[in-house]
């Protein structure tokens, strides 16, 4: 699906969609709205050019059927294959709506959040140094983010790019958000489980609001067993939908320039509480060894560094 509307994109023809035939062809003659992607032809149908220019890299403008259709077959595919972060990552911005200029006016209202759409930083292992990251001392935030990291095996360059909403600053806001995540799940003190992610995006539609989050957590339960599903909304879901509506916004945090801070204090700033008990799959002590390890593999480059 989606190689087929990029596909479509980059052909310089025009589609022509019929509309109100009778209306339209009764004024041939109507102009243009001022910055319509649409125009009237002669035959009182309305063309619409696929040849328009992109706001940022990797965007591809949509009209606002396409919008639709996509956002209806990428829940579609979200909910048969979970592992399609693709589909996930259309279903988020096709959904977005009213949601991220609202994220986007929250970090304008804070210094922190302001600087961040300033500097835009950007989250992988290219822009973060996790060495570094395992040379701070325990406790800080940075270490345990690179603990979380080892515990759950995963790394912070699984991220889709945007694609889909038409505003430059508003796609980042959208990406900010998607690198985030993680930090999410860090600070909760969460792994990377079904249940574990339902819980936090019941954390995310309470402390953001946005529409993927909910719908997530409205299907994704489906695929829990029984059990599963009971503690969910028993414990994690309270737990959630409390901590997350009472936190700072967490969109306006500036990760970045948190690495030192101790992870507890960070904790308390923000008002996040430890969600219950959760399933990991890896041990603590186990991914505090392999920081251990990497910070001791990093140390002898950082001594001989200039």
């Amino acid at each position: 699906m989606l190689s087929s509307i990029s596909s479509a994109r980059n052909i310089g023809l025009s589609r022509i969609l019929p509309l109100g035939s009778t209306t339209l062809a009764a004024r041939p003659n109507r102009p243009t709205r001022c910055g319509s992607k649409y125009s009237l032809s002669e035959r009182g149908i309305v063309v619409r050019s696929l040849n328009t220019k992109p706001a940022y890299e990797g965007h591809i403008p949509l009209s606002w059927f396409e919008n639709a259709f996509l956002a209806v077959g990428s829940a579609f595919m979200s909910l048969a294959d979970p592992r399609r972060g693709d589909m996930i990552a259309a279903l988020g911005e096709t959904t977005a709506g009213p949601s991220l200029p609202r994220l986007r006016d929250r970090m304008l209202e804070s210094p922190e959040g302001r600087r961040v759409l300033k500097d835009r930083p950007r989250v992988n292992s290219s822009t973060v140094d996790m060495d570094k990251l395992a040379q701070y001392p325990e406790g800080s935030f940075g270490r345990a983010y690179v603990t979380w990291l080892e515990r759950c095996g995963v790394t912070p360059d699984t991220r889709e790019p945007v694609h889909y909403i038409d505003d430059p600053e508003l796609a980042y806001v959208m990406q900010r958000y998607r690198e985030c995540h993680d930090f999410y799940h860090c600070i909760c003190n969460l792994p990377v489980n079904v249940e574990s992610e339902l819980a936090v995006k019941y954390f995310e539609f309470a402390n953001l609001g946005l529409p993927m989050a909910a719908i997530s957590a409205l299907f994704g339960p489906l695929r829990l067993t029984p059990q599963k599903r009971a503690r969910l909304f028993s414990e994690f879901v309270p737990w959630a939908l409390k901590c997350g509506s009472s936190a700072q916004s967490l969109i306006t945090v500036y990760w970045e320039k948190r690495w030192e801070q101790d992870v507890n204090d960070l904790k308390k700033e923000l008002g996040i509480w430890d969600p219950p008990e959760a399933r990991w799959s890896k041990p603590l002590s186990e991914a505090k060894a392999l920081a251990q390890k990497r910070q001791q593999s990093a140390a002898p480059t950082s001594a001989s560094a200039p």
